[in-house]
């Protein structure tokens, strides 16, 4: 391994080579003349790019074409802990910094990002599989996160209160330390960001780790910090997966707290890895199976243009998307019929549906529908795909009827662009369909009657409940789960709840 400052000459040569292909013919030239090579991604720690010493790589593919193009290190618990020192020692700083001073960093980061939207939308787009179109409003959310924290830290309110004019009592918030920030693979840039404004808006450092899927979105980002001038150490990117990677940096006993994002299996192994470290803050977004309920008197045209957005946006690799719709009997068969026409015609493969993320993906998603064929279920749009798919990695949008409430299809999550639709009598057997499912992140309720918003909505196990709408936030409101989809929430004051420590001053009146 060269000294910091050659490595760091590769890193800035690979990022310079990045950041010139800021539309997608130049993404294009560029992952074309590769050929059989890739480039390679370098850990960011304390402003600087580092080679990994690992000689462990991941290869990383272009979901659209299938073709290899980047090469991710696992990183090892060595350069995982150098990270955290690092970022251990820029907390020291950071953390006592004015809210003045850290909003203006994040102003310069959102600028920053918007300036070079199109290169970041072009580059998650080859990355993920998305369409360009989607990847565009993504990137336009990840600004929005650096904005929001960058003005909502001048604004905080604390509680303050008298105790019968013997004592004063008031709050007082201090940033927790430095935090692990996991991402996961289906929207990079936002899930990512999302975690890195706060955590550094409330005086945190940070050592985020991307998912090993997706990772040049994290790594473009670097170049922002740098160009902000962040101070060095605020935030470090290791690259890696989770055995490796992931598990030595949820582990290390100098992270303070955790926010990931991703599947319940992970966030279940996160729990047990920190059981003894009680200290250590937690907020985990998992997994979800949400229900999409319609009920009969609904204006028909847009409840199926609702249902299919959150079913098949991003081609289904949305947490929150609606994969179980569940429709009242009066108007199952119509809605079936129409809803089917509508999505053959608007969700077209290569336009409005992008390619699943990889290879091990579009298996997982396979073996459901191939699930689906053994049990007879109804294929009213979309079949089974090949077993070795050729130039990339495409799902048609599939419409799944006559599956059993039981089936693993209608249970586990598939993440993917499946949906299943299901009928049912009324509100009691709607809420039962809904509520039986181990998951609880979201759910979208379709219906005009005012009085059945709240009845049916405030039964629903679900972190977010959308009333004829779907996907539209507050970024002040909280973001989580109940039961199998997580713990913590997170958003404006909740992200402060994460991200600071609380002590209560008791002061008497002299």
């Amino acid at each position: 391994m060269g000294s910091r400052n050659d490595t760091d000459n590769v890193g800035t040569e690979t990022i310079t080579a990045l950041w010139e292909c800021n539309t997608l013919e130049k993404a294009q030239s560029l992952c074309s003349s590769l050929g059989s090579a890739a480039f390679p991604l370098q850990n960011f720690i304390s402003n600087t790019y580092n080679t990994s010493t690992s000689t462990e790589y991941l290869d990383s593919h272009n979901p659209k074409t299938g073709k290899i193009f980047s090469r991710v290190p696992i990183s090892s618990a060595e350069e995982v802990d150098r990270a955290v020192q690092d970022a251990t020692e820029a907390f020291a700083g950071w953390s006592k910094t004015t809210r003045a001073v850290r909003s203006a960093c994040l102003g310069k980061i959102t600028k920053l990002i918007e300036e070079n939207r199109e290169l970041f939308a072009v580059w998650e787009s080859i990355d993920q599989g998305k369409t360009l179109e989607r990847a565009r409003i993504e990137v336009d959310r990840a600004i929005s996160n650096f904005s929001y924290f960058s003005t909502y830290i001048l604004h905080e309110e604390n509680t303050v209160r008298m105790i019968d004019n013997v004592a004063l009592t008031y709050e007082h918030r201090s940033p927790a330390g430095v935090f692990a920030l996991i991402s996961p693979w289906n929207m990079p840039l936002y899930l990512l960001t999302w975690k890195i404004a706060p955590c550094i808006a409330f005086g945190c450092t940070a050592v985020a780790k991307p998912s090993e899927v997706t990772s040049i979105s994290a790594f473009l980002l670097t170049e922002v910090f740098r160009r902000a001038s962040l101070p060095a150490g605020v935030v470090n990117m290791v690259f890696g997966n989770g055995a490796t990677t992931g598990s030595a940096l949820v582990k290390h006993d100098k992270i303070k707290g955790i926010s990931f994002t991703g599947g319940t299996a992970t966030g279940i192994q996160i729990r047990k890895d920190t059981a003894h470290q009680i200290y250590k803050h937690l907020s985990l977004e998992l997994g979800g199976k949400n229900p999409t309920l319609i009920f009969e008197d609904v204006d028909m045209e847009k409840a199926i243009a609702t249902a299919a957005m959150a079913a098949f946006e991003n081609q289904g690799e949305i947490c929150l998307c609606g994969s179980r719709i569940y429709v009242q009997k009066s108007i199952y068969a119509t809605f079936v019929t129409q809803f089917t026409a509508h999505v053959a015609e608007k969700y077209q493969v290569g336009q409005r549906i992008g390619a699943v993320v990889s290879l091990p993906h579009y298996q997982k998603i396979r073996s459901y529908l191939a699930l689906a064929e053994d049990e007879k279920a109804v294929f009213e749009l979309g079949s089974l795909p090949p077993s070795t798919p050729e130039n990339g990695y495409w799902i048609a949008p599939t419409i799944l009827t006559s599956v059993s409430p039981t089936s693993r299809i209608m249970t586990e999550e598939i993440f993917g662009p499946v949906v299943t639709i299901y009928p049912f009598e009324d509100e009691a057997e709607a809420v039962s369909l809904a509520n039986g499912n181990p998951n609880g992140l979201a759910a979208v309720l379709l219906t005009k009657d005012g009085a059945r918003i709240r009845r049916v909505g405030e039964k629903i196990e679900a972190g977010l409940v959308w009333v004829n709408c779907w996907l539209v936030r507050e970024l002040g409101t909280g973001f989580g789960g109940m039961k199998n989809s997580g713990t913590g929430r997170e958003g404006g004051a909740f992200s402060r709840e994460v991200f600071t420590n609380l002590r209560t001053l008791h002061v008497p009146d002299f």
